[in-house]
């Protein structure tokens, strides 16, 4: 998988090169070319099993993506965006990570999945798609405001 992963940045910096592509092809109908859904989840799982040592669940697994060496079960989420995730469940523990136009990930969040999911925005209704927002302002505030590296899943080198 190593050499895999370190294929990562240049797709991805050639996908957004597509999409730029597509956008200026585009333009006169205001149509966007956006990179989400499976797509940028599967490389949050990816680019996470290799930063963290992570072993990846199949596909659909329900309620996590992957077990750390320590077994904690962890639920993966990615974006490109700068507003926030959502969540189903309380996941045993969370790793949220911003994928950048060049290919690199940022964490945001790594920590319980307790603290991420009692900060989701409830409302009086559940959601029709079932999925809690919160933003990834509130969770890197959380992250560095209550989760001590001794709870956090240590990166590899």
């Amino acid at each position: 998988m190593d050499s895999a992963i370190t294929e990562v940045p240049r797709l991805v910096r050639d996908l957004y090169k597509v999409v730029s592509e597509l956008e200026r092809l585009f333009a006169a109908q205001n149509k966007k070319f956006t990179q989400d859904g499976h797509l940028v989840g599967s490389l949050g799982e990816v680019l996470a099993a290799h930063m963290y040592g992570l072993d990846l669940h199949p596909n659909s697994h329900p309620g996590h993506d992957a077990i750390g060496r320590d077994g904690r079960q962890v639920q993966i989420k990615a974006t490109q965006g700068r507003k926030g995730v959502a969540l189903r469940s309380e996941p045993d523990h969370l790793i949220v990570l911003r994928i950048e136009s060049n290919g690199q990930a940022e964490e945001i969040y790594n920590g319980p999945g307790s603290l991420a999911w009692k900060a989701c925005s409830f409302g009086k209704n559940k959601p029709s798609n079932g999925q809690y927002a919160v933003t990834l302002s509130t969770l890197k505030k959380l992250m560095d405001a209550e989760v001590p590296d001794s709870l956090r899943l240590p990166k590899l080198k």
